[in-house]
């Protein structure tokens, strides 16, 4: 898709506009039109990969995008996204054309330029000249020379050097592509492409038309055909967002009518809402405000309004008597996301994975004091890394929980997800010619 450019007219006698990303003079007493779609995903970019902000973060701190219609805010964000899934190659089809290193800010530019040529099919002239304008607007007029040659060059040359590249692997970092070991390619090659959308119908209603069915019943259509708030049903809460592998940990849980749950961690609330139908009594426990606020507008739309919404730390919450089962969906570091959150390889470091594992095992331990014996517990995590999976459930084993591995049976209908331990582990590769689905492990357990 070409991001659009947009070039308002001013009347005679106006102030110039100030605001960022607004035309304002170079140095050569010109004036560079504004452009809010190139703005706003320069800001998202330099956002990740300059301050290690998530991308919705990074969007939310841009001035230009305060100001956008949705149209551009949502092209650019598509921008982006395509500049980080593709930054590896990108950098690497720029590093002949550079003698020395760019500060940061014109990199970003580039980065932008280049994936407007290589990957969004943006005519040549267009790319080169709205990223000499970008950089222009942007205060980096001593770079515009600059910019106009490398992309040029890029224009030129780039898609013949593309084809030499191994994409997959340069778009991935080293230490990613090792932890992930012989699934890094499976993985890595589905990371280029927007993901399908998937939805969760509730029980009793009808999945809007046009979509396909996927093992596990979810409905799925292709990137980019829906806008799910126009879909027939969204209003009257008949389905809800949710990818393939994210339906399996509370399916898994395998909860009975009249039982007590708690899903821990509950926003933005599709597994709340996969208890709930299932004829649970669920406590649903959000610490973070903002999110508990999509939270209960989510379960308001689907009409789930018995579902307890607490808020509290999920590690000090206790119930007022022991639970049947527990649903623990643990902050991770999400790198099973990525073809959605694409940003999460890029602000994510080995050592941020460290941290992650000691909060999921405060959860464990909380969660393992919050059932009644024999009660069920399954962690999850939408993690691609054995640290906060496959490692946290031999960490849960040693702290008395016992394990409840999935049967064949259960995952009958994606056997290849059942790994040798009777956990499940899925990741973006796996049903790759359908669409693929997002990365997550879970393990189930009882207490003792």
């Amino acid at each position: 898709m070409k991001p659009p450019s947009s070039s308002p007219s001013r009347s005679p006698g106006r102030r110039p506009d100030r605001r960022p990303g607004a035309g304002r003079p170079d140095r050569r007493g010109g004036r560079v039109a504004p452009d809010p779609t190139r703005d706003i995903a320069f800001d998202i970019v330099e956002g990740v990969i300059v301050h290690r902000r998530m991308l919705d973060t990074s969007l939310e701190h841009s001035a230009a995008a305060r100001t956008a219609e949705p149209r551009d805010r949502a092209a650019a964000h598509r921008l982006a996204a395509t500049v980080l899934r593709h930054m590896g190659t990108a950098n690497e089809i720029l590093a002949p054309f550079l003698k020395r290193e760019p500060p940061e800010p014109v990199r970003v530019v580039l980065l932008i330029g280049v994936i407007q040529l290589l990957f969004l099919d943006t005519p040549p002239h267009a790319a080169v000249a709205t990223s000499v304008a970008l950089a222009r607007r942007r205060g980096l007029v001593p770079f515009a020379g600059l910019v106009n040659a490398v992309l040029r060059r890029v224009a030129a040359e780039g898609a013949q050097a593309l084809e030499g590249l191994d994409q997959p692997r340069l778009d991935v970092p080293p230490w990613l592509w090792q932890s992930w070991g012989r699934l890094a390619r499976p993985i890595a090659s589905t990371l280029g492409h927007e993901p399908p959308l998937d939805l969760t119908i509730r029980p009793g209603d009808t999945a809007p038309p046009g979509g396909e069915v996927m093992p596990n019943g979810s409905v799925r259509f292709a990137p980019g055909t829906v806008k799910v708030t126009e879909l027939p049903g969204f209003a009257g809460g008949a389905f809800w967002v949710q990818d393939m592998a994210a339906t399996l940990p509370a399916r898994l849980l395998d909860v009975r009518q009249g039982e007590r749950v708690a899903d821990l961690c509950a926003a933005p609330g599709g597994k709340t809402a996969q208890l709930a139908c299932a004829g649970a009594e669920v406590f649903a426990i959000e610490r973070e405000g903002r999110r508990i606020e999509r939270l209960r507008a989510n379960l308001a739309r689907l009409g789930l309004d018995g579902v307890h919404v607490i808020q509290a730390d999920a590690a000090q919450w206790r119930p007022d008597a022991p639970l049947d089962a527990i649903l623990l969906d643990a902050p991770c570091s999400a790198t099973g996301t990525i073809r959605r959150h694409p940003d999460a390889m890029w602000i994510k470091r080995p050592r941020d994975i460290a941290t992650m594992t000691e909060g999921q095992d405060r959860l464990l331990a909380a969660a393992r004091d919050m059932l009644r014996p024999g009660g069920r517990l399954v962690y999850a995590v939408c993690s691609l890394q054995p640290e906060e999976g496959e490692q946290r459930a031999l960490a849960a084993a040693a702290m008395g929980l016992v394990p409840d591995p999935f049967t064949p049976e259960e995952l009958a209908f994606l056997p290849q997800a059942r790994t040798a331990e009777g956990w499940l582990r899925t990741h973006p590769g796996m049903l790759g010619a359908r669409g693929g689905m997002d990365g997550f492990f879970a393990a189930r357990f009882r207490r003792a």
